[in-house]
């Protein structure tokens, strides 16, 4: 059968409940980053290893299907929706310690899409080669999130919300989401730093207008409050 724009699957009209991209977006998240986890977790986990000392870890995965989720719920099309599952396959390396190719991720999503996940990718490296400080990545990206799209604002939104709202889910329980303990990986910065970060980078999506936008600000102040205020105890 051959499946055009038209054809409605007793929906809406236009509204294919199936998007292509998106699987495919997915399939490539997914194996891209297998093997990868979250730096900590607040939840107990779903299993426990057999072997002592062992912590059953977050995968990373987990936190790209939030932030897509977070991303669809807000209203944005499938492109969106698709480079939300990819926002970290150009910055991280595989478990094989390899880099995605961008040309590759261009035959494979296209254009837009890569340009929304080209805007999201942190610069690590200074044009002298030598690795760049967490300043000096933070400050590249939130020059990028500044000068590029609402897309990619709405997508770095979202991003920013589930990794704060996780941390303010740990510190609630008093986990101390700063050093390194079993199961769980330290945050390279501190509180200060953090609070820094994610208040300059919820300031840079103001350059951006789309009513699909002011929302999802307001539920990161929500939780820069929440972050705040749990770092202050």
């Amino acid at each position: 059968m051959n499946l055009d724009a038209s054809h409605s699957f007793g929906v809406q009209a236009g509204a294919d409940p199936f998007s292509p991209l998106i699987e495919l977006a997915i399939e490539l998240a997914a194996e891209w980053h297998q093997g990868q986890h979250r730096k900590g977790r607040w939840r107990p986990p779903t299993f426990e290893y057999e072997e002592e000392n062992v912590a059953v870890r977050v995968p990373v995965m987990a936190h790209l299907t939030s932030v897509a989720s977070i991303v669809q719920r807000a209203g944005w099309p499938d492109p969106v929706v698709a480079a939300a599952y990819l926002h970290d396959i150009l910055e991280d390396r595989n478990r094989e310690g390899q880099y995605y190719d961008r040309s590759a991720l261009i035959d494979a999503v296209g254009e837009e899409v890569t340009g929304y996940v080209e805007t999201l990718t942190e610069t690590k490296l200074g044009p002298d080669g030598s690795y760049l400080s967490w300043r000096e990545r933070k400050e590249e990206y939130i020059q990028q999130i500044r000068e590029g799209t609402p897309e990619a604002a709405g997508i770095s939104l979202a991003d920013k919300l589930h990794n704060l709202w996780t941390m303010n889910q740990s510190l609630d329980l008093g986990i101390n989401i700063f050093a390194d303990s079993k199961g769980r990986k330290g945050l390279s910065a501190g509180p200060e730093r953090q609070l820094w970060f994610y208040s300059a980078v919820l300031e840079a999506t103001r350059e951006h207008e789309d009513p699909r936008l002011p929302p999802m600000r307001e539920r990161l102040q929500y939780e820069l409050d929440r972050f705040k205020e749990f770092t202050a105890r």
